[in-house]
């Protein structure tokens, strides 16, 4: 999943860009509020990781740009503002969720897999599509109960294709979920990653929807 953090205290986005890359993330990091407001113009995120005292455009006129701009993408307000006045404005701003520095990066990433998990209408923690169980949290992936060893990105793509079971998810969509900016794409890495999943779970998991994309039916289960 692909991540943008935006925070203006070059250690702490260093840290988190860190910390969220291990956690599994995509992660794209800008320092003002300018250049956040035009990578959400400009790029598709699974979530927002946002600080609210930002060079050149505050966290909370980002926030209200994105939300007039009618985007229901989950945004997680990091800060050092710790006032229940300040929780209050973030949240009615538009937020869905607050934490205050310091904080734990475990208890971070938990945050923003609970956003992702429920911005797509998942309740259940862990995902499943038939026989096939994928738990984010503990980066872990069965099929009819045995543990199937997955790259870090095949991860993300199975990820991302349970997350959205039933629906087509296009090469570019899968693509911009797999990686940040600077990072090299090559012309058939997500065509790879299919491979490999088909071959580790089962063939007929994944659908190719020619001239389209791929899908994961709702229903689907394994030979």
């Amino acid at each position: 999943m692909r991540i943008l953090v935006v925070e203006d205290d070059a250690l702490l986005g260093d840290a988190l860009q860190a910390g969220l890359q291990q956690a599994g993330y995509a992660v794209d990091w800008v320092q003002d509020g300018v250049q956040a407001d035009h990578a959400l113009c400009g790029e598709t995120y699974a979530a927002v990781v946002l600080d609210l005292g930002l060079p050149r455009l505050s966290g909370l006129d980002v926030l209200q740009n994105l939300r007039s701009r009618q985007s229901s993408l989950p945004v997680l307000i990091l800060t050092a503002r710790d006032t229940v006045e300040d929780r209050i404005r973030g949240l009615d701003q538009g937020a869905d969720d607050y934490l205050v520095k310091p904080f734990d990066l475990g208890e971070l990433a938990a945050r923003l897999r609970a956003l992702i998990r429920r911005s797509t209408g998942h309740a259940n923690p862990v995902l499943r599509v038939g026989e096939v169980e994928l738990d984010p949290a503990g980066h872990s992936v069965t099929w009819q109960g045995r543990p199937v060893d997955l790259a870090g990105r095949e991860f993300t793509v199975l990820q991302a294709l349970m997350l959205n079971a039933g629906r087509v998810l296009s090469r570019a969509q899968l693509e911009d979920k797999l990686y940040a900016w600077g990072q090299e794409v090559e012309s058939n890495t997500v065509e790879v990653h299919i491979h490999h999943l088909r071959r580790k779970l089962f063939p007929g998991l994944i659908e190719t929807i020619r001239g389209v994309g791929y899908l994961i039916p709702r229903d689907k289960a394994g030979d």
